[in-house]
Parts: structure tokens; sequence; C-alpha cells
């Protein structure tokens, strides 16, 4: 897979100036989701297939969680691959095609307008994606042996895109009627592709490079990681089986299970790195990342009780489906990026004057802490907003959906304040 010939070019790092911008793009995309959570009236509670609520996904799934993702991956190529990056140029194009794409396709959404701009607005995005498959895929160096965390990210990157050439289909399908069924029907392939294909197996691959890294952590399980691979990956591909041959309620308990067996392995292998710590004291970045592993397992028991309900009850409950995907993008996702964002941007931006504590011996660079008020702040407003929302979503009270959104504003005007004011040169308050 990672081919057999021994020609490795020199690794060097990612350009900054490149990377940059992704972070930037998506911090705004954050601000700009959690604005329109104050939007939010009574018809939230109807349906999950909402005009205002499909374009606050998109814009949350790519504008915000991918759009770092992709940033992040660019600049840690080297590490995680051990190869530089392919191609300086095909990132910026990729970036170009997601920023202009995210807007066009929020927007169709948002005024269920399935037209040219939604539809342009895919094409952008799938071209993004397609543009950091093949700087991703010629990135791998060749003649070393396998690297399970660059399969991670090669796969999940092909996951993104099988699932975002079928969220186009499911655009186009509203006015030419592409497939069989309505739009609505494939929903469920579309979700748990980007979901599980691209979130889950990206996260997990990296993580897994990372975690273990920033808590000077000796452990490494690559057979417990195949085992986490062949699992998620056995899942997706089970549930599109029985999708479309037999799809019966019963069954996707199959795929679901395998997932759970998944995420538990993650988790143990979380634990075992983090028993095996050289770093005694640990961060508030890296504390809310951990805290997000733990995360993982909540919208997977919420699957199972969404399923338990249509075995039960012969219906969809609507509560339980918009706390699913919420603590999937706003709960889980969100957790993660908070914390790493302010580990990996300490190697990411060059620095007019040191801002950087002097590292213990064995410890790698951290962000200057003059106060962690700020950040604890940021936390402490974050997982206010994520249990109020969830709460307000379980309970249809729509002042605790508007009072969770204050908090979660709350967390994105911090989250934007610290990350231009780092990217700026000013040492950080954190």
């Amino acid at each position: 897979m990672l081919g057999a010939t021994s020609n490795i070019r020199p690794t060097k790092p990612t350009n900054s100036a490149i990377v940059i911008p992704f972070y930037l793009y998506a911090a705004f995309s954050f601000l700009v989701a959690t604005i329109l959570l104050l939007t939010l009236d009574r018809t939230f509670f109807d349906h999950h297939f909402q005009p205002h609520t499909l374009a606050i996904i998109h814009i949350v799934a790519l504008g915000w969680a991918t759009m770092i993702i992709l940033g992040a991956c660019h600049h840690l190529t080297p590490t995680i691959l051990g190869n530089q990056l392919y191609s300086e140029k095909l990132a910026w194009a990729s970036f170009i095609c997601m920023a202009v794409g995210v807007p066009l396709l929020a927007y169709g959404f948002y005024v269920f307008n399935m037209g040219h701009p939604a539809k342009w607005g895919g094409r952008f995005v799938l071209i993004s994606v397609l543009l950091f498959l093949i700087n991703l895929s010629k990135s791998l160096p060749k003649g070393h042996k396998e690297n399970i965390h660059g399969v991670f990210m090669l796969t999940s990157g092909t996951w993104l895109f099988l699932a975002g050439f079928l969220g186009l289909m499911l655009v186009y399908n509203f006015t030419f009627h592409l497939l069989p069924h309505d739009s609505i029907y494939y929903l469920p392939l579309h979700v748990h592709a980007a979901t599980l294909g691209w979130f889950l197996m990206l996260i997990v691959g990296v993580s897994s490079r990372l975690i273990p890294m920033y808590l000077l952590s000796k452990y490494q399980n690559d057979r417990l990681l195949k085992v986490v691979y062949y699992l998620i990956n056995g899942a997706i591909i089970f549930y599109v089986a029985i999708f479309y041959l037999y799809n019966h309620i019963l069954l996707i308990f199959i795929p679901v299970a395998m997932v759970i067996t998944a995420l538990i392995l993650y988790v143990k292998y979380c634990y075992m790195a983090w028993t095996q710590r050289m770093k005694k004291q640990v961060d508030e970045h890296l504390k809310i990342s951990l805290f997000s592993v733990g995360l993982t397992l909540l919208p997977a028991v919420l699957l199972i009780l969404i399923l338990l309900f249509l075995l039960w009850y012969d219906k969809t409950s609507t509560a339980l489906i918009l706390t699913y995907g919420f603590l999937i993008f706003f709960g889980w996702i969100t957790a993660i990026i908070l914390g790493m964002t302010f580990k990996t941007l300490p190697f990411i931006v060059p620095r007019k004057k040191p801002v950087l504590k002097a590292p213990q011996p064995g410890q790698s660079p951290v962000l200057l802490t003059r106060k962690t008020d700020i950040f604890k702040m940021m936390s402490w407003s974050y997982l206010s907003g994520i249990t109020i929302f969830s709460t307000g979503i379980l309970t249809t009270e729509l002042i605790l959906i508007k009072l969770g959104a204050v908090f979660l504003l709350l967390t994105a005007i911090i989250y934007n304040w610290k990350v231009i004011y780092y990217i700026s040169g000013q040492p950080p308050a954190t």
C-alpha cells in the first residue's frame, strides 16, 4: 500500500503560511455556527431535517471541523508520516475550494434552494477533498514499513470523498431524481460515512499518535490500532450492505456493536498511554482533548437508544436524533479541537519573540501560561453550553436551547480571540 521504492525526500516542516488560513477560517466558522444556534426557534424540535439545522450542521462539519482537520493534517504530515508534504500548491488549492464551497452549500441549505449555490458548493467541497487525498497519498513515504497512522488518514480521506460524493448526489436528487428514493432516505448513509469514516477514523488515527507524544508516553500498540481500524471499516461496510440488501433494525445492532467495541479499544489505548506517561502534570489544553475521548462513547449510547426506541415504538425519536447529532459535532469533535488547537499552534506559528515556556527535561514546548483563567473560562463555558443545550433538546425547552447557545457563543468568542491573538504574534493569555 505504501509502495516499494526507497526514494524519500528530506523531511521538512510544512510552511506555516499554508496552515494558518485553515485555522482562521475554522475559528470564524465556529463563531458563525454558534450565532446561528441563537436563531433557532421551536421548529427545531419538529424534525432533524430542517433547512436551518442542515446549514448549521454543514458549517460545523465542513467549515469548522473539516477545515481545521485539513489544516492540522497538512501541518502534521511530517510528524505522522515521517515525510514532508508533497505539494504546498495543492494544499492552497484545497483550502480555497473548501473556503468557497462551504458558504455556498450552507446558504443553499439555509434558504433550502438546491439550485446553483448548493450544487456549486458541493462541487467545490468535493474538489477540495480530492486535492487533499492526492496530496496525502503522494506524501506517504516509500519503502518504509506500513505506517498505521498514515493508513488511518488516507482511509478516512477516502471515506470523506465518498460521503461528499453521496452528499452531492443527494443535492442533485432534489431536482433530477437520480436515486430511486428521496434524499432523506439516504441521509443515514451520508451521515455515517462522514462521522464514522471521516471524523472517527481520522481522529483515532491522529490522536493515537499525538496523545502519547504530548503525554511523553512510551505506550504504542499498532496491533490494537489495526483491530480498531478493521472494526470501524467493517462496521461501515456492513451497514452499507444491510442498508441496500436487507434493511432490518435488528441487523443494525451488529455494526453498532462493532463501532462500540472499536471505541472501547480506542479508549483503552488512550488510557494505557495515560498510565505510562512520563509527563505527570497535564496542561488544560490536553485535559479537554482527553475529555473528548470519553465523549466518544456518549453518542454511541444515544444511537443504541434511538434504535431501541425505533424497535419498540416503530418510529424515530426526533429529540434523541437531534441530541445524537449535536453531541457528535458540538460535543466529541469540538472538544478535541478546542484542546488540540493550542497544542499544535506553538509548532505552527513563527514567533516574533519567545512566548514558550522553557521545557523541562524530556518535555515538549508549550504555550506560555501567564494565566490559566481564560482557557478555563472557555472550557467551563463550553461544558455548560453542551450540557444545557442537550438538556434543552431532550426536554424541548427553547429557553434552554437559547441559554446553551449563549454559552457556546461565549466559547467561540474566547476561542477566536485566543487564536487571532496568538497568530498575530502576541503572547497569549491562556
